[in-house]
């Protein structure tokens, strides 16, 4: 009997341990900053997030292509068919839809160095952006940037141009884009703080000077260019950037991501 009443007793005793070191550690905050039961970011309420970027759909314009993209997402195994799950693999260019160009796009000797997509600066691809209207009858030339009054110590500048308002995203192939001319980007690299560079079509640099104005941009590594970026409907002003490009290997551009947060 009298064992039978120090068991029950012991047991009593490791159930009110058990209890007192439960509540002591969850008291414990998770992280310092943090009171318990807590966790959240001042201003994150009044933030809000606008998605700049194409959905990677089939008829996405393709460079030089007249079809689009065709398909891009290919279901491989499915749970229909048998499978335990579904699975699928993704087949396009790395230069499609909303991207950004490394330095290796351009030069051999950068490829062979490995300047790829998985060393860009993320500081410069994410950061304070100010989206701009550029002239509509014309390409962007020096004299067309210059009239933009551009803030000094600007670092990120989305252009939106007559791409957005012809909807040419949304189209075949169209070589009649704005871009930059060869003397709008030297413009941008001698007299500007830019570090990038954004537009609303499959290139930064107009048809006719494809090669040499990406060679302006891209020859000191220390622009980044994203393009095919999605500016319809927003509003002009400073928003904060957000970024992030798929960490390939020997990548010479990637899909991207992008985002404005206001």
């Amino acid at each position: 009997m009298e064992s039978s009443i120090s068991a029950s007793s012991s047991c009593s005793w490791l159930f009110l341990l058990h209890l007192l070191l439960f509540a002591s550690a969850s008291s414990i905050p998770a992280h310092p900053s943090f009171e318990p039961g807590i966790c959240e970011v001042a201003g994150a309420r009044h933030s809000r997030f606008i998605d700049i970027s194409h959905s990677y759909r089939p008829d996405l314009p393709v460079w030089e292509l007249k079809n689009g993209l065709g398909l891009v997402v290919e279901l491989v195994a499915s749970i229909e068919n048998g499978s335990i799950a579904n699975q699928s693999v993704m087949k396009m260019g790395l230069h499609t839809g909303t991207h950004v160009d490394a330095p290796s796009h351009i030069f051999q000797e950068y490829y062979d160095a490995g300047f790829h997509v998985d060393g860009l600066d993320l500081e410069v691809l994410n950061g304070p952006a100010l989206v701009v209207d550029a002239p509509r009858d014309t390409n962007l030339t020096a004299e067309a940037v210059q009239t933009l009054n551009l803030p000094a110590g600007v670092e990120r500048v989305l252009f939106r141009t007559l791409n957005t308002d012809r909807r040419l995203m949304w189209k075949e192939f169209d070589s009649s884009y704005v871009g930059f001319t060869t003397e709008g980007a030297k413009w941008i690299r001698d007299n500007t703080k830019i570090k990038l560079v954004g537009i609303d079509y499959l290139s930064v640099a107009s048809f006719d000077s494809l090669i040499p104005a990406h060679v302006v941009f891209l020859e000191n590594k220390d622009i980044i260019l994203v393009e095919g970026l999605n500016l319809e409907g927003i509003d002009l002003g400073v928003y904060k950037l957000h970024c992030l490009p798929l960490k390939l290997l020997k990548g010479d551009g990637s899909p991207i991501r992008c985002v404005l947060e206001k």
